[in-house]
């Protein structure tokens, strides 16, 4: 099983020091991944349309001060300041970008890091953003992406490669480099709705929901194991094998030990409280299929994230490798 968590790109901690400093302490402490969210720009007034909490409402940090960094250019310097840790957009919002240049991007970046990128995809929430970068429209996000994640792959995996489709077309040229992953980079689809899920069986080669969507909480074993066993009805209903999807999971809400979340069925929240206590979670999400797990560490500053991260790396990865 792998492990992961996300880095700032965000906030008061999105600065070259506190991001090489912890990405490389997740690198010695033997994590498997980190993680970079999106955003192009941040319209100053955003209508309530966050789809990871109760309200609606944004509350992570670059809707506050600081910078927000693109992440391919910092998943670049990440890997530049590391040797072997994977880099994986969480997620990007696949409609914000040309096609062709996310494709160009995530290959070279694979190339350079010595295959170690992994393509988070999604659709994306917020209409103010889509309409300031210039986007398809918001309520078409969804065949956009389908459209280019067939680019992607049509890119990475043709030698002439050609297309012709509804936001894009091309023929008669080179693509180069190819990703070093064969037959290219993975593809994780995040997203907890029926929706998403049907992309991630035509479409990915992995599923990476959350624990924070109120619409769809996969934040308890048996919650998670429901919502699997629908992709994998999904899955057989279009030819796939379930096998071939491979499980990934964002415990968002969670920075590793610490007081238990209470759930309004009286649940434990998962990957909250003691040691033990998450043991147990990542053993029973292991039981389930999941493949990579990846956490949320940051906290206020970077002695606190850092703090965090060696706790985890101390007292619960020699107990779940």
């Amino acid at each position: 099983m792998e492990f992961g968590f996300a880095i700032p790109n965000g906030g008061n901690m999105a600065n070259k020091d506190d991001i090489l400093e912890i990405s490389t302490a997740g690198e010695n402490a033997g994590f498997d991944i980190l993680a970079i969210p999106d955003h192009v720009v941040m319209p100053r007034t955003v209508a309530p349309n966050y789809p990871y909490s109760e309200s609606g409402d944004a509350t992570f940090a670059t809707i506050g001060e600081g910078n927000f960094l693109e992440p391919f250019a910092l998943m670049s310097f990440v890997a530049a300041k590391t040797t072997s840790i994977k880099l994986m957009t969480s997620v990007i919002v696949v409609p914000y970008r040309e096609p062709m240049l996310t494709a160009k991007l995530a290959s070279s970046i694979d190339e350079l890091s010595g295959g170690r990128v992994v393509l988070g995809c999604g659709v994306g929430w917020m209409p103010e953003e889509f309409s300031a970068v210039g986007s398809p429209p918001f309520n078409e996000r969804g065949k956009v992406t389908d459209e280019y994640i067939d680019i992607f792959r049509e890119l990475w995996t043709k030698e002439n490669p050609s297309f012709d489709g509804v936001y894009r077309s091309f023929s008669d040229l080179m693509f180069a480099p190819k990703p070093i992953q064969k037959p290219h980079l993975p593809i994780w689809i995040g997203g907890e709705s029926r929706p998403a899920m049907r992309r991630v069986v035509r479409r990915g080669d992995g599923w990476f929901p959350s624990d924070a969507n109120p619409k769809n909480p996969l934040n308890t074993p048996a919650r998670f194991r429901d919502t699997r066993d629908k992709l994998y009805s999904m899955a057989e209903e279009e030819g796939r094998d379930p096998e071939t999807i491979h499980l990934a999971f964002w415990a968002i809400s969670s920075a590793g030990q610490g007081p238990a979340i209470k759930l309004d069925s009286g649940e434990r929240k998962a990957f909250t409280g003691s040691v033990e206590e998450i043991i147990e979670d990542i053993e029973a999400f292991k039981s389930s299929g999941i493949k990579s797990l990846i956490f949320n560490f940051l906290q206020a500053d970077c002695s606190a994230t850092l703090e965090k991260i060696d706790m985890f790396a101390r007292d619960i990865l020699p107990n779940v490798r």
